[in-house]
């Protein structure tokens, strides 16, 4: 199998990149997915994929649908919404991803104000909270589901269908030739939202098509890559870099089945790719911790000095260090300790991208001392969305890396960090001021983050102009950074710092069930005792863990009053985004009265 090289300029579209690969490799593999009806994983291939678009197209066209129509999907990451995807953009119409356990009235919102004349869904779970999903989507003319509901769905006799008998009816329908531009919408992909209602990043063919071929310039990618899947498609960094990437490539996608099976697909579909979020990466991290806890202290003296010689051996081929006798010892520690990571990952990673959130420095070092190939990046929705990432041969884990070819990168005002390239969106939907707000007369989008570079081209974030705590002392604290230090502490599930305008910093802080029950009992106090999360030893002892995460902060960026509960923030009770950020502004309403609380002594003003 020979790789065929696809360019944007000769794709143009995102349809002309589908339509090249299955030109280029057509029997070749393209996806697998698990089948829950014969309890096995299949295969599709590129011809088999491009049949099953055809179908799809039909019945798009038989709807009456025409460019420039938005159609919304709200399915969990397979195959079929790959196939969706690629029939609605053919026929010219834009993509409106929803997360698919995102809340009722949020995906309602998005439907209305995308105008969405179709939604495909998935099952049950939108089956259920059908009639707020759609009741208000006065656009909405047809909702297709991929499974049939269990109980009917009287209410809906007229929009609703079953795609199985939606594509059976609309077969033989002429499919309308369009011929298409780069510079046409693809999508509108609505952010995540953490203050406020969540705004529509409009998205061309273009800006989608020329980052996924710029970020196959930042790695030795082949055609026999294989990514496993996990992060919703929904969001732009799995549709960028695990689906139009992939297909440039000619490489094979494997949808992972869960989170909770993510363990038992690495082990099934050994991947060379993986692209995640810091998240997984921390629970990871998490588990081996808890892992150790029980073990001897013979296994984390080993632990440590695996991770200690694997970074040694990473910064040697970095060439940043030089060789030294530890290293001797590598093929051992290798065999007792990293290797049995590794082997939990597949066997056979070549490459784990962490995207969407700062990866915290400590969880790398770990990683990559273990051999796990961790390589950070950044960007945004609103470019495409990598502006930054290392490189395999050059990789600074603390940083977010160099700009990608064919991306602009400056400091601004402020050390605001500026980029501008065809990767840029073409604006928010129906917010023309939001647009101007991010993107300037000269073409500039405006991050918000704030960063430094350092001699060799690497960029670092350094904060959030926005997000940054203002004391009533002056002092400035980035809030993300301590939170992120202090949930490395396996005790702490979540947690949010607050502080502005106040003479000192509180934190907002959800523990960790499992481990709540081991701290109380340490401390003699009944964990199932909902008063004991108020107990004077229990808020001192939680107060001394904070401080040691906290250790290497500056003297004013310590926390000085805590409230702890056990129950999680959730996206259900519309305290979490659908990408798992918090919202803060949420959280801070739905808490208001014990951050006053932990203010008495010290009232504003």
């Amino acid at each position: 199998m020979t790789a065929v090289p696809l360019h944007p300029d000769v794709l143009g579209t995102l349809c002309g990149l589908f339509r090249a690969r299955v030109a280029a490799t057509p029997e070749q593999v393209a996806y697998r997915q698990f089948d829950e009806a014969r309890d096995a994983w299949v295969s599709f291939t590129w011809a088999g994929v491009a049949a099953e678009v055809a179908r799809w197209q039909a019945a798009l066209a038989k709807e009456g649908l025409v460019p420039g129509d938005r159609v919304a999907v709200m399915l969990k990451n397979c195959v079929e919404w790959v196939i969706f995807d690629q029939a609605a953009l053919a026929l010219g119409l834009v993509t409106v991803p929803l997360y698919l356990d995102d809340r009722p009235d949020s995906a309602a919102y998005i439907l209305d104000h995308a105008d969405a004349k179709l939604l495909l869904v998935e099952g049950r779970f939108q089956h259920r909270n059908l009639a707020e999903i759609a009741g208000s989507a006065h656009s909405l003319q047809r909702i297709v589901s991929l499974t049939a509901p269990e109980n009917g769905l009287a209410d809906w006799s007229t929009r609703f269908v079953v795609a199985a008998d939606w594509l059976t009816a609309a077969a033989g329908t002429p499919v309308p030739e369009r011929h298409l531009s780069a510079d046409l919408l693809a999508s509108i992909v609505y952010t995540s939202g953490t203050t406020g209602r969540p705004k529509g990043v409009m998205l061309t063919h273009e800006n989608l098509l020329w980052n996924a071929f710029y970020a196959s310039q930042c790695a030795d990618f082949g055609p026999h890559e294989v990514f496993l899947s996990f992060l919703p498609l929904s969001h732009t960094l799995e549709r960028t870099g695990g689906y139009y990437l992939p297909m440039l490539l000619g490489a094979e996608v494997a949808y992972a089945r869960s989170i909770a099976q993510l363990a038992q697909d690495l082990q099934t579909i050994h991947p060379t790719v993986l692209i995640s979020v810091p998240r997984i990466y921390e629970r990871v991290y998490g588990r081996i911790q808890d892992g150790l806890e029980k073990k001897g202290l013979l296994a984390r003296i080993l632990f440590k000095l695996a991770v200690k010689v694997g970074w040694r051996r990473f910064e040697l081929e970095q060439g940043r260090a030089r060789w030294h006798p530890e290293l001797l010892l590598w093929p051992l520690l290798d065999k007792l300790v990293a290797g049995k990571v590794t082997e939990k990952l597949g066997g056979r990673l070549r490459l784990a991208i962490s995207g969407g959130a700062a990866l915290t420095p400590d969880i790398a070092h770990v990683f990559i001392g273990l051999g796990v190939p961790i390589i950070q990046g950044y960007g945004l929705t609103e470019t495409s969305p990598v502006v930054c990432v290392n490189r395999p041969n050059a990789n600074v884990p603390s940083s977010i890396g160099p700009p990608m070819p064919g991306v602009e990168v400056r400091i601004g005002d402020n050390n605001e960090l500026l980029t501008r390239s065809r990767c840029v969106m073409r604006g928010y939907w129906k917010n023309e001021e939001a647009t101007r707000a991010m993107i300037d007369s000269k073409g500039w989008l405006h991050t918000g983050d704030q960063t430094s570079v350092d001699a060799n081209g690497h960029y670092t974030i350094i904060g959030r102009i926005k997000d940054i705590i203002v004391l009533s002392n002056g002092e400035k604290v980035p809030p993300t950074e301590m939170e992120s230090a202090i949930q490395l502490d396996p005790l702490f599930e979540q947690v949010m710092v607050v502080g502005e305008g106040r003479p000192y910093l509180a934190a907002l802080i959800v523990l960790n069930e499992e481990h709540w029950q081991a701290f109380a009992a340490n401390l003699h106090v009944d964990p199932l005792n909902p008063e004991a999360l108020r107990d004077p030893r229990v808020m001192k002892a939680l107060t001394r863990h904070v401080a040691h995460q906290l250790k290497h902060f500056p003297g004013y960026a310590q926390i000085r009053r805590l409230y702890p509960e056990l129950k999680p923030w959730t996206l259900e009770d519309g305290l979490l985004t659908p990408t798992l950020k918090v919202r803060r502004d949420r959280v801070l309403e739905r808490y208001r009265a014990a951050v006053e609380a932990m203010y008495a002594d010290f009232p504003r003003g």
